[in-house]
């Protein structure tokens, strides 16, 4: 078997994390930036379904801004922190604002997206936009294949 065979479960998972974190991001980027561009522009079925939202309207027109604009950085992996600090802010603000007072639980009060978008993006916040992502190929930091070493590997071998 050769010696940089995967022999463990462990190492088979710290192997993708990667490659999972990477495809995490441009999933929830794309969903985020498909709602956006629905409310904005009136297509994929358009905001609420058909139309779009008036231009500056508040907060409406801001918050599908943000979801095109965040969600496309975000699935690019370009400013990927900050975007998806923002996005996460703006489904709290959604969540509190619009489904909270109609019942406690997300359930309840159709808030699951809001809920569920604002976890997601707290997540990739605090992780970081993976291997794979126009940030790196902007910064210094390790190329995409030496990142996505498992750390196992890295300590064993140097």
């Amino acid at each position: 078997m050769p010696s940089n065979a995967l022999t463990t479960p462990r190492q088979a998972v710290e192997a993708a994390r990667p490659l999972v974190l990477t495809a995490f991001r441009i999933v929830v980027g794309l969903l985020f930036a498909c709602h956006g561009a629905a409310s904005l522009f009136g297509v994929l079925g358009g905001a609420k379904g058909g139309g779009t939202v008036p231009l500056g309207q508040w907060p409406g027109w801001w918050a599908a801004l943000i979801q095109l604009v965040g969600g496309v950085l975000v699935l690019l992996g370009a400013g990927t922190r900050t975007a998806a600090l923002l996005c996460s802010g703006s489904m709290a603000y959604a969540y509190f604002t619009v489904h909270q007072e109609h019942a406690l639980l997300p359930l309840q009060n159709g808030g699951e997206a809001s809920v569920m978008f604002c976890w997601a993006f707290l997540a990739i916040a605090v992780l970081g936009s993976g291997p794979y992502a126009v940030d790196r190929l902007l910064s210094r930091e390790p190329a995409a294949a030496e990142a996505a070493e498992p750390a196992a590997q890295r300590t064993s071998a140097g």
